[in-house]
């Protein structure tokens, strides 16, 4: 019998420790995400957790630092597998695609952070893979996204200051856009959870019509 999964995609304390999170999209992504958890667990669907590590970095996202791991709030449960990746999606670098195999699973639901990076990544190579993939765009987090020619080394003010920073609404719209009708259904957490029957098959508006010079949606 075909399965359903929810990928929970790099909710991790990482983050947490940038500057940057001040200006985050989603400060309640961890309500969000444990919404979604719920659902799935109450539906009997697999629950799969994804943390992303890049070892020996010295970074945020090096296991020796102690913030590879789950944002206090989620916590899995016993059989619930959690994967450490170390590339963009979810799949390259794990197992994840022989346990949703061994499952059976063949319809994926993701969320996490980053919005357009770790999680629209692993929804377009889900979708690549033969999966029905659906994007929960607002149990997904983002940044405010500075312009390539902007060092590296550049505050999260010099970033908010700068005219060609794309804000966390423009991306979240562009990441919905190029998603939606080719690689995933867009759903919002309301309508995952709540009656199929009753909730809209449409992309979310809460970014649709955010104006452009939103930095923090």
């Amino acid at each position: 019998m075909s399965r359903a999964a929810l990928v929970v995609i790099d909710v991790q304390e990482s983050f947490r420790q940038r500057p940057i999170w001040a200006y985050v999209s989603r400060p309640d992504v961890v309500d969000r995400v444990g919404r979604l958890v719920a659902h799935a667990r109450a539906r009997g669907d697999l629950v799969i957790w994804v943390l992303h590590a890049e070892p020996g970095s010295g970074g945020v996202f090096d296991p020796a630092l102690g913030h590879v791991r789950l944002i206090d709030g989620l916590r899995p449960e016993p059989g619930e597998p959690t994967l450490v990746k170390t590339a963009h999606n979810a799949f390259t670098t794990t197992n994840l695609q022989q346990l949703l195999t061994m499952a059976g699973v063949h319809a994926l639901t993701v969320c996490g952070i980053r919005t357009e990076q770790c999680v629209e990544t692993t929804t377009r190579l889900g979708c690549d893979l033969g999966y029905q993939m659906t994007f929960v765009t607002d149990a997904t987090a983002t940044f405010p996204t500075p312009h390539r020619d902007l060092p590296e080394t550049a505050t999260p003010e010099e970033i908010l200051a700068d005219p060609r920073t794309m804000s966390t609404a423009e991306m979240t719209a562009r990441t919905e856009y190029a998603l939606a009708g080719r690689f995933a259904v867009v759903r919002t957490v309301d309508e995952v959870t709540g009656d199929p029957a009753t909730t809209p098959d449409h992309r979310t508006a809460a970014t649709a019509a955010a104006p452009a010079g939103d930095v923090a949606s």
